[in-house]
């Protein structure tokens, strides 16, 4: 068994369902710090909600042109719920081997991402055991909650002691169809809202006596399906507006319902700004003329790596371990990439491939293990060959 492996499987072994950390990041401290990592546990959130994060340093040694830089590897022991255990075909945090895939709870997403990072850096110091880079972890059980108590607060806390930070690598899982054949280098923003259309209840059979909120909202919802939001460019897709769920009436069907809840969302491109998508859907719902409430939340800005170092760094990472020239792409949901990118300049998601994130046995080849922990140690190699 390989290192990666065996770590992995250490890792799938702990019922980590956030927030619960289930000791993961004691698993990777005992690792990390005889390497010469300053390890920092930084504990979150209410009593009924505590989150476990972990700030692990290395320093690297000078270069002629200052301190080195930092290479922060960052993602998150935290997994989704099981599921039904019935429709397991082994127990979710027990690793298993069937037909080369190692299946269990958190295996692309994103345990085996955080065993290879962490033997990466391993075999990277044994080789050069003083670098002229510096190399932090940057890890939390908060990702697939709320998110409020995780990431952003470790980022929130180095901010405020002047930690920099020149590039991250997230391990989300990225790939599509090959390790490897895509990365993120940007992701998009998201904003929700939740609209309350007012309306007056009343008798189906008076309608002239009520206000029905449904009908008032339909001009205004085909003209917000419609709007196009903004044209993307050449890293983003353009901005698009759905609505995730329309809620009215009392159950009756004789009964004009007094209000109708939209619940609502954006995914936008770095073209747009929050307070543009704001004013123009405001703007829309004014010209209908009728009583509403609004609610925004903003669950993340965009944020964006152009090619540059740490891209170039991983191209040449996976070209020479694979022979694929990854595609570079800001598709899918939101990370903890979005709240690192404020404080760091260079941001990119590599990982696994991600068929069977979330899903009842979820695997990962058990091939792609050393691969991908090659491609790890070939960025930092990179890197650190540029000091």
């Amino acid at each position: 068994m390989s290192r990666t492996l065996h770590l992995a499987e250490q890792l799938i072994s702990r019922a980590s369902v956030t927030p619960d950390d289930a000791g993961c990041q004691a698993i990777l401290i005992a690792r990390l710090a005889p390497l010469g990592f300053a390890c920092e546990t930084i504990v979150s959130g209410p009593e009924n909600f505590r989150v476990t994060n972990l700030w692990a340093k290395f320093t690297g040694a000078d270069t002629p042109s200052g301190p080195a830089k930092t290479l922060v590897f960052a993602g998150h022991t935290d997994v989704v719920p099981t599921g039904p255990l019935e429709q397991w075909h082994s127990h979710p945090f027990t690793p298993s081997h069937r037909g080369g895939m190692l299946y269990g709870r958190g295996t692309a997403d994103m345990k085996i991402s955080i065993a290879a990072m962490v033997v990466a850096v391993e075999e990277f110091l044994a080789a050069d055991p003083a670098p002229a880079l510096s190399m932090a972890f940057l890890i939390t059980s908060d990702e697939e909650g709320p998110s409020v108590d995780g990431t952003v607060v470790v980022c929130e806390r180095l901010k405020a002691r002047g930690e920099v930070l020149d590039y991250c690598i997230v391990g989300e899982p990225t790939s599509v169809s090959r390790l490897g054949d895509m990365v993120k280098n940007g992701r998009r923003g998201t904003l929700s809202g939740k609209l309350t259309v007012k309306g007056v209840q009343g008798h189906i059979a008076y309608p002239h006596l009520a206000k029905n909120p449904i009908h008032l909202f339909a001009p205004a919802l085909a003209e917000l399906a419609a709007t196009r939001w903004d044209a993307g460019n050449d890293f983003f897709p353009a901005t698009s507006w759905q609505a995730s769920n329309i809620h009215a009436g009392t159950g009756a069907t004789n009964v004009i319902p007094g209000d109708l809840v939209v619940d609502f969302n954006f995914r936008f491109s770095t073209e747009s700004t929050p307070e543009s998508l704001q004013q123009r859907l405001l703007a829309i719902l004014s010209k209908h003329q009728f009583e509403y409430d609004l609610k925004w939340t903003l669950g993340g800005l965009p944020f964006l790596t152009t090619p540059g170092t740490l891209v170039d760094a991983v191209r040449g990472a996976i070209h020479a371990e694979t022979g694929l020239d990854t595609e570079l792409s800001t598709t899918g949901g939101t990370s903890d990439g979005r709240f690192i990118a404020k404080i760091c300049p260079q941001v990119i998601e590599l990982g696994p491939v991600n068929a069977t994130i979330h899903k009842i046995n979820e695997h990962v080849e058990v091939a792609s293990l050393e691969p991908l922990k090659n491609i790890y140690k070939g960025v930092l190699e990179r890197l650190a060959a540029l000091a």
